[in-house]
């Protein structure tokens, strides 16, 4: 068994946090690498230390005084490492930091230098060796992962050492420079790890106990999801439900390597298992709900609509024009309807509407702004008839209006549209119907 383990911000932001980190991978073997984020938050109102960072070199950017702020950054890492009491001493690496920070390395090594320092005091604490990841990870000139040179020269790497500790974030491009990852970097690069050294399992440690099956600021403690596939949970983060960044899915996917989210803080708690597929049943016929508010919906008639060849391709071309994308595009007999992020589309809404009329002469368009879209997924109601009733008759019973209703021919998931007033109410409504009904 080989497992690449990762720990969130919020895992690392003290030495209190990092004794529960190294308790967690030294009490299984199998967790041989380990990918760590930069010090996170230690109570509410507290600074992480990437945002210290940008901070600090905005500064040295503008050719001002940055000391201070260097100072209180080389502090949090100096109380970490005297609350472990190692005989770790960072005044050179901060040298360098300071040095490279007068010479405007970019912000792309300011940034990364959080995680950078982070995996030295880690790896010093568990005794593991540490692999900058500027070396083994590279970018393109585009800026997007070379992932053929990365599996190359990672792998490589990997396969000579046994444990070690590889800093999130962050790689290299051709020239020596740091570049790092647009979002979720830290997933990202435990993702890639676990690629490289054919991991059994990814371990993505965070603080919370795993994929919620609702939002926990609507639902009071949501039912945890068992297990969860790709597709549902690309389904569910695609509508604002965030544990994991979609990115990181890819390359374990490829591989078909699990991952298994865990909270940091309940080390005893299964977690979730995202995997590609799965015959196992989920407790409840579906798996989670999420959404977003901020969308708005045009929605054009026209008698006959339905034997005009060409017209969902006119319609779509004129926000294609505009430079809008759209999210869902429920269509009738006589009426289309595409459904788009509304503040995008309010800045060029004349236009599309000209652009409408003028490619397909409709007899009449209305639209409908302030509305929220809603997710339910679960590849559980495949099997399972009157889905779309229970919804209806949940939302009914809960005095929501329902805008709009999209079913994929996958059946693996359910769009509602309801006004943004009626999103907290539709969600536990949904929730309740399905879940706390069931328990």
């Amino acid at each position: 068994m080989k497992k690449v383990v990762k720990f969130g911000g919020s895992s690392l932001a003290s030495a209190e946090q990092f004794k529960k980190v190294a308790s967690i991978i030294l009490a299984e073997e199998s967790r041989r690498y380990v990918v760590p984020s930069a010090p996170g938050k230690r109570y509410s109102s507290d600074t992480k230390v990437t945002d210290m960072l940008y901070g600090c070199y905005a500064l040295a950017e503008n050719g001002e005084d940055f000391s201070n702020e260097l100072n209180a950054i080389k502090a949090r890492y100096n109380e970490i490492i005297d609350g472990l009491g190692l005989d770790l001493n960072l005044d050179g690496e901060f040298a360098i930091v300071e040095e490279n920070f007068k010479n405007k390395a970019g912000r792309h090594y300011a940034a990364s230098r959080g995680e950078y320092l982070n995996g030295i005091v880690l790896a010093n604490y568990l005794g593991f060796e540490f692999i900058d990841s500027a070396t083994v990870i590279f970018f393109k000139e585009d800026g997007t992962l070379n992932d053929k040179k990365t599996q190359k020269v990672l792998s490589a790497k990997l396969a000579e050492t046994k444990y070690a500790v590889i800093p999130g974030f962050y790689g290299g491009n051709d020239d020596g420079t740091v570049h790092t990852f647009s979002r979720g970097g830290s997933d990202v690069t435990g993702s890639i790890v676990a690629k490289a050294c054919h991991a059994d399992v990814y371990e993505n440690w965070t603080d919370v106990s795993g994929f919620m099956v609702a939002d926990p600021r609507i639902i009071k403690n949501p039912e945890v999801i068992d297990t969860i596939t790709y597709r549902e949970l690309r389904e569910l983060s695609y509508m604002g439900a965030s544990v994991l960044h979609e990115d990181a899915i890819f390359p374990v996917r490829k591989e078909g390597i699990p991952i298994n989210i865990r909270n940091t803080n309940a080390p005893e708690d299964r977690g979730t298992f995202i995997v590609e597929s799965t015959c196992k049943k989920s407790d409840f016929i579906i798996t989670g709900i999420a959404g977003k508010k901020g969308f708005a919906s045009v929605n054009i008639e026209k008698d006959m609509m339905n034997a005009e060849v060409g017209f969902g391709r006119k319609i779509l071309s004129v926000f294609e024009e505009n430079g809008l994308s759209f999210e869902h595009m429920p269509s009738g007999i006589d009426t289309l309807t595409v459904l788009i992020h509304q503040s995008e589309f309010e800045e060029k809404e004349q236009k599309i509407l000209g652009g409408i009329h003028r490619a397909v002469q409709p007899d009449h368009i209305e639209l409908e702004t302030d509305l929220a879209l809603i997710a339910v997924v679960g590849r559980g109601m495949k099997s399972v008839r009157g889905v779309s009733g229970r919804i209806f008759s949940a939302l009914a019973h809960a005095h929501v209006n329902v805008k709009m209703i999209d079913q994929g021919s996958s059946e693996l998931n359910i769009i509602i549209g309801v006004s943004n007033d009626d999103y907290e109410a539709a969600i536990q409504a949904i929730y309740h119907i399905f879940v706390t009904a069931r328990i």
